[in-house]
């Protein structure tokens, strides 16, 4: 099956022809309400359009990661110049669209959703000038390998039905049209000096070599058919298989050879010698965009890293005063390195105690969690250890539900040696990835009335000081439901909210201050107590995706910075419960307006 193309002409026609049938209003009604209910009716199908167009220009980021399965048949092709093009020109399309909507004569919710879609819209255009689609793969976020872990079928994209498995056969098809555009664009990235450090290129071709297999039928992309439902027929498992070995022998394989060879003979040499994206053509712009996009604020790298050497010096202060309550009497500094010693933290021997420990954790977060949000997802929440194809570079992580329910929000640990694995860093850990933090947030939003693209926003990366914000803000909330009694438990919150903070430091440090790699990466050994290769698995992922490491800790500061003004200003009359339904309440918020709406609430 093919991909149909994205054509310009055809989704601004299609959004001009939704625009042109207004339902008619009742002629009994009054004025105001005719004119209410067609700027209703105007903004509605402004925000529907914008979503289906963000849908299929990149439906693995909009879509699927998002729980949102309708395009789960599509690869999109986001990082063609043409569908690209095509893309801003809808974009412009919509502005003017919206600027023609009368937002005064919308109601309360409707003037918010008016608001973020402007912002979605303006946000988008300010990066249409750089060419992040010259750099279309990295060793943390690719296609491919997207594509692979979602063959397992207990992800984003389930495999339990008959459509389920011909969407997915669908999305492999388009599959090696992905990679030879990928391949085109870094082609045309070696002419314009927009390559990817040689570092990076060395950390992703072991993924895309462990991509190829021996024979067709060994291929991770071909695995679906191994396990198919008991339920299938005998003649749909047939047409199944043959399909599914039709697309991997003569499509995909032949694709990552080109890919690979690519890579090793052409890329590498190409590759830069530099770390930073200061290096890049237009790099200081290009970076000072990326940090705009990430944290909704216009803070210079200068203001970043001042901040993150502030709050770096803080944190070290309150695990100073916390060592002697652990058992460690010695120097401040080589606190880290001394918990990370310590074989009395690591008290699992196998991948499932793991999981049972944070089932543990989970049972005691929601027995203490309506004292404190009133507003609580009925989708629950699974735990699944990280597949093993990208256990290596992955960070522990979240998937949300399906808004239709078809599969749950699961929080995936990365274990790669239980005997290995500390204790001190899972409540926080869970904290975030899992209740209040990333599942709260992210199930709530899927059972909230919304438009569909404040709906599936959870992500964006433009909303990622909210979303990774609030998940940071939500580890915090440890003290309050008790769980940092446990001295371990503490410093784990104190390590983790340590890298978030060091995270600003080396983040401008490589982007804007010249730092190598190297630099970086000792900085973040030394500071966190990190062995060298996860200190390097972390910094190498902040090369690829610059500014976006900034947003945890720009976002919590931000909402504990409008709790302690609510608190201040409301005393007596202040309430956790009332103050979280004010910041997850109305869905994905950019900081501007999450403190605008804030503001208001303490106003009332």
């Amino acid at each position: 099956m093919s991909m149909p193309r994205l054509r310009t002409s055809v989704l601004i026609a299609s959004l001009m022809l939704a625009g042109a049938h207004s339902l008619p209003v009742q002629a009994a009604a009054p004025a105001a309400a005719a004119k209410a209910s067609a700027a209703q009716k105007q903004l509605a199908r402004l925000a529907a359009a914008f979503h289906t167009a963000r849908c299929q220009f990149d439906p693995l980021l909009y879509a699927t990661a998002n729980g949102d399965s309708r395009y789960n048949d599509q690869l999109g092709l986001a990082i063609s110049p043409k569908v690209r093009a095509a893309q801003f020109t809808l974009y412009r399309s919509l502005q003017k669209q919206l600027m023609n909507v009368r937002r005064d004569q919308l109601g309360a919710q409707d003037q918010l959703t008016y608001d973020l879609l402007s912002y979605e819209l303006n946000n988008a255009m300010q990066l249409e000038s750089f060419p992040d689609y010259l750099l279309p793969l990295n060793q943390f976020d690719n296609v491919p390998s997207t594509l692979a872990n979602y063959a397992g079928g207990t992800g984003s994209q389930p495999l339990q039905t008959v459509k389920q498995y011909q969407d997915y056969l669908s999305r492999l098809s388009q599959l090696p049209h992905w990679i030879d555009q990928a391949i085109a664009n870094m082609k045309q990235g070696m002419h314009s000096g927009v390559v990817q450090p040689k570092a990076i290129t060395v950390a992703m071709l072991p993924q895309f070599q462990n991509l190829r297999a021996a024979t067709p039928e060994t291929s991770i992309y071909y695995s679906p058919v191994t396990r198919f439902p008991a339920s299938f027929s005998e003649a749909d498992k047939k047409k199944l298989s043959a399909a599914y070995l039709k697309v991997v022998d003569s499509g995909i394989a032949p694709a990552l050879t080109r890919l690979v060879n690519f890579l090793q003979n052409e890329y590498l040499p190409a590759s830069r010698s530099s770390t930073g994206w200061s290096s890049l053509p237009n790099g200081a712009a290009w970076y000072a965009a990326h940090i705009k996009d990430a944290t909704n604020l216009p803070l210079t790298p200068d203001e970043v890293h001042a901040l993150g050497l502030k709050e770096v010096a803080r944190i070290q202060q309150q695990l100073g005063e916390l060592g002697p309550k652990l058992g460690y009497e010695g120097p401040e500094k080589q606190l880290p390195q001394w918990v990370s010693a310590q074989s009395k933290f690591n008290v699992f021997n196998s991948d499932e105690q793991v999981l049972d420990a944070y089932r543990a954790i989970y049972t005691q977060v929601q027995a203490k969690l309506p004292a404190y949000f009133t507003l609580i997802p009925k989708s629950k929440l699974e735990l699944h250890l990280e597949p093993e194809l990208t256990r290596a570079t992955a960070s522990d992580h979240y998937t949300p539900p399906a808004a239709d329910g078809s599969h749950p929000g699961v929080f995936w640990p990365v274990v790669n040696d239980p005997k290995k694995y500390s204790r001190v860093d899972m409540v926080s850990l869970f904290l975030h990835e899992g209740i209040p933090g990333h599942h709260l947030h992210a199930a709530l939003l899927k059972e909230l009335d919304l438009p569909d693209f404040r709906k599936f926003s959870t992500e964006n990366r433009n909303s990622a000081a909210y979303t990774e914000g609030w998940a940071l803000y939500s580890e915090t909330l440890g003290r309050e439901l008790g769980l940092y009694d446990d001295p371990a438990a503490y410093y784990g919150h104190l390590n983790a909210e340590m890298l978030r903070a060091a995270r600003l430091v080396v983040d401008t440090g490589m982007h804007a201050k010249g730092w190598s790699r190297e630099q970086a990466i000792s900085y973040l050994a030394e500071t966190l107590g990190w062995p060298e290769a996860r200190a390097r698995n972390q910094i190498e992922r902040y090369m690829v995706w610059p500014a976006q490491a900034l947003s945890y800790k720009i976002g919590s500061l931000k909402i504990l910075e409008l709790r302690a003004r609510a608190q201040q200003a409301l005393g007596d009359k202040f309430s956790y419960q009332k103050f979280h339904e004010v910041v997850i309440g109305d869905g994905t918020l950019p900081l501007p307006i999450l403190e605008q709406r804030v503001d208001r609430w303490i106003a009332r």
